[in-house]
């Protein structure tokens, strides 16, 4: 079977690697491969930041009339926008999710683009009064060449959650797409050029972590870092960007709680739980892993869930009928399943899944069961760790503040959940959250325009919002005496 190829995406020109490696892709849901890509190596990323370098000292970006900026980048998000559903199928077919989520991410990153496209114009200084006869105000000017180095489980939207801001600023791009699933972002780079950015502007090497990541957080001329992914690997890359002191953003792991009292409506949180566990099989870093029930809802609130997750349609994301897809990889199933097996050793009791789906159909794929535990030890990996697959942990309490302690025990503090009728009480137990983002009533959700940022060691710097475009300039005082 013949797979399209594809080339490093470099000062506008698709490119082979300058080793001529290539890496194989394949369908999550079947093993099959449907993609052969570039592997890029140090020198390749050495000509993409070049090229970003050039095009960005070459003032046809930066200095270009931002409303003349943010025009292109509304343009690039109507191609996507017009490039919808082809979009959509290559997301799902890569990564493995529905089709209906991934054409939800596509939708996310077309309204990123045209909301930081309203932008551009938008970013602005200010005058400070100080004593005597003198002008004092502020400038804020791009940093210059961005790197950005994105995941796998949403791989367009993730990668353009920090591109989109970045380019708004002025600052010129290059971006690491994850090994696994970087073709939404090879399409990219080709919209860009259609959409009229100037060559070097936007630029994509694929290749491995060692090669390419590594390669690209330390190299000299890389003037800030953006990191989506696991805890540990962001640490790794704060110790390599620290000896040049540059910028740097880390959205990192979670191990998300849900709270459900007692007086919540119970269908409405059973959809908002089982979305916020099982979407993308659980490969997200604010999946909502771990349910905390109030005794009194816990009986009926968890049978629901079961008899939920037991029925729940497994298959290829294509299929417009599938509830839930396959994992990224064989590796990963592999990772997955061992913490599950901990899990099952830990005294916990094991409600629903907990292995591989018998269908002959779906035996060749990456495909685990969406597994419920209940009263695992909170010393438990599986109750503390981020398994970052279709596995949920549930609890119940009749305490409010034993939830809120529960919640709030991990090293992590990405996002939250609450589910109540009674939005006082819920205000106040948002306040009581280690996260950075807490929804009421809804999980997960959030929308370009509000922040999305971690505590503790889920990460580092805010993305989304005005704040994103403002980590991504220089502010400059100048002062001027006026005697």
């Amino acid at each position: 079977m013949e797979v399209a190829e594809h080339g490093l995406q470099i000062a506008g020109r698709s490119v082979p690697a300058s080793s001529g490696a290539t890496i194989d892709l394949h369908d999550p849901a079947t093993n099959r491969p449907i993609a052969r890509v570039a592997s890029g190596t140090r020198e390749d990323v050495s000509a993409a930041v070049e090229a970003a370098r050039t095009a960005f000292d070459s003032k046809g970006w930066r200095g270009l009339d931002p409303s003349k900026r943010g025009r292109l980048l509304w343009l690039l998000g109507q191609q996507i926008r017009d490039r919808f559903d082809e979009l959509a199928r290559l997301e799902s077919l890569n990564v493995g999710k529905p089709l209906r989520e991934a054409r939800g991410d596509i939708a996310y990153v077309y309204k990123l683009f045209e909301y930081y496209a309203g932008l551009a114009d938008k970013i602005q200084g200010e005058t400070i009064p100080v004593p005597g006869e003198r002008l004092d105000y502020t400038l804020r000017e791009p940093l210059g060449v961005t790197a950005h180095i994105a995941p796998w489980n949403y791989p367009l939207l993730l990668a353009s959650r920090g591109i989109a801001p970045a380019l708004a600023a002025g600052n010129t791009v290059v971006l690491k797409p994850a090994t696994l699933t970087p073709l939404t972002s090879i399409r990219l780079a080709g919209l860009a050029v259609a959409a009229g950015f100037p060559s070097g502007v936007l630029n994509v090497v694929m290749g491995s972590g060692k090669d390419v990541g590594e390669a690209l957080a330390a190299h000299p001329d890389v003037d800030s870092v953006t990191f989506t992914g696991s805890t540990e690997t962001g640490k790794q890359l704060l110790r390599t960007v620290a000896d040049r002191v540059v910028p740097t953003t880390l959205e990192l792991g979670g191990k998300n709680p849900q709270i459900v009292l007692a007086d919540a409506r119970r269908d409405r949180a059973l959809r908002g739980v089982l979305a916020g566990a099982f979407q993308n099989a659980g490969q997200m870093c604010w999946a909502g892993s771990k349910v905390l029930v109030h005794e009194d809802l816990a009986p009926t609130f968890l049978a629901a869930l079961q008899e939920q997750m037991v029925s729940m349609r497994l298959g290829p994301g294509l299929r417009e009928d599938v509830q839930m897809g396959p994992l990224v990889s064989k590796d990963h199933v592999a990772r997955v399943m061992s913490a599950i097996e901990e899990g099952r050793a830990s005294g916990g009791r094991l409600l629903a899944g907990g292995g591989r789906p018998e269908d002959p159909n779906l035996r060749d794929g990456n495909f685990v069961l969406p597994t419920l535990f209940e009263d695992l030890s909170a010393e438990s990996r599986v109750a503390r760790e981020e398994i970052f697959g279709p596995v949920l942990c549930s609890w119940t309490f009749r305490d409010l503040d034993d939830a809120i302690e529960r919640a709030n025990d991990t090293p992590y503090g990405l996002a939250a959940g609450i589910w109540t009728q009674d939005i006082s009480k819920a205000h106040t137990i948002a306040r009581s959250l280690q996260a950075g983002m807490v929804s009421i009533n809804e999980f997960p959700i959030t929308f370009p325009q509000t922040p999305f940022l971690g505590w503790k060691q889920s990460g580092l710097g805010q993305e989304q919002g005005m704040d994103a475009v403002l980590f991504y300039t220089h502010a400059k005082n100048v002062l001027v005496n006026l005697e």
